[in-house]
């Protein structure tokens, strides 16, 4: 066989494994609000997520992370396999999305930022509640480089809460804190809801229902923008606390914001093995295959109002190692 029958035969044999190994789709999901928010609307209220999860249910073999990961480490992962999960720890989880996925008879991982439960809020969040509480027509953000933004309508106050969540995202956790101070200063709202984020007692209610529990650090800083010991405090600190709370060992881990190179890299991943944990999701979009590494796994958001949009993405997107659909505006 000659030189470029063989690279020929080799590259047949690469492209019918990459099509017949089976793929490990990751959803990723953040809030399911009881009712619709109409600051916003595209995000999933029960009732929508208890359709999805309903073709979910019916059309994929639905594993813990931690079986998915023994699945890719052992090379058996089963066909149509998917991952639910949750990043950052809301009550809703605990309170909406918990007696759906019941419902369906599904189980989900659950990412849970440790310095937020009882009472706390997410730094997010308090931008969210400020613009929506505020009772100006405009705010001067001069101090952030902004400007003057204007809330005359739902429209402009979104359009506002995207320009402060990207402007502080990469600050420093005290830097985030000190933007928040002067943002309610300056709107003149100082009452912020303090119920967004779950219980202690809530972790526990998810775990007990067979629910995996993972970390995702104390207080979701973007790890690059910390010292090494700083970032393993964060994560070893975070970890603590939940094992506290459910009395058993977490060894799954989710990068805040998790953009590999921008929010963590390899002396990250590297942190997470000397620790002892067991794998790790990444926001990268894509599916992972027996022979991926298991600390960077890809996931992904199908965005979509209609359940034809949504499910239509996700099956596309089994189809694909690295498949990314724009987030519609």
């Amino acid at each position: 066989m000659d030189t470029l029958t063989a690279g020929a035969t080799r590259s047949a044999f690469g492209l019918f494994h990459r099509l017949t190994t089976p793929r490990l789709s990751i959803l990723i999901f953040h809030r399911v609000h009881l009712r619709s928010d109409e600051l916003f609307p595209q995000e999933i209220d029960a009732l929508r997520f208890e359709r999805l999860m309903r073709f979910v249910a019916r059309t994929f073999r639905v594993l813990p992370l931690a079986d998915a990961v023994a699945g890719l480490e052992q090379g058996t992962l089963p066909t149509r396999s998917l991952v639910i999960t949750f990043d950052d720890g809301y009550a809703d989880n605990a309170q909406v999305a918990l007696p759906i996925l019941r419902r369906c008879g599904l189980v989900a991982s659950f990412f849970v930022s440790s310095g937020f439960l009882d009472g706390g809020r997410m730094w997010n969040d308090s931008v969210i509640e400020i613009v929506r509480a505020c009772d100006k027509s405009e705010l001067d953000l001069a101090f952030l480089g902004q400007g003057r933004c204007s809330l005359a309508g739902l429209d402009e106050r979104r359009a506002t809460i995207v320009r402060l969540l990207s402007a502080i995202k990469y600050l420093t956790p005290s830097e985030r804190q000190e933007a928040i101070s002067r943002l309610s200063l300056v709107s003149g709202v100082h009452a912020l809801p303090d119920d967004l984020m779950m219980r202690a007692d809530q972790v526990r209610e998810l775990h007990r229902a067979g629910m995996e529990i993972g970390a995702h650090t104390v207080n979701h800083p973007i790890l690059t923008t910390l010292s090494l010991a700083e970032a393993e405090g964060e994560i070893s600190g975070g970890r603590a606390r939940l094992q506290e709370i459910i009395d058993a060992p977490v060894d799954l881990f989710a990068y805040p914001n998790g953009k590999p190179t921008r929010d963590y890299d390899q002396s990250h991943v590297a942190l997470l093995r000397r620790l002892g944990f067991r794998a790790a999701v990444s926001t990268a979009p894509g599916v992972a295959r027996a022979g991926d590494g298991l600390f960077e796994l890809p996931r992904f958001t199908p965005w979509g109002r209609s359940l034809g949009t949504w499910a239509s993405r996700l099956l596309m997107h089994q189809r694909h190692t690295r498949y990314e659909l724009a987030r519609p505006a």
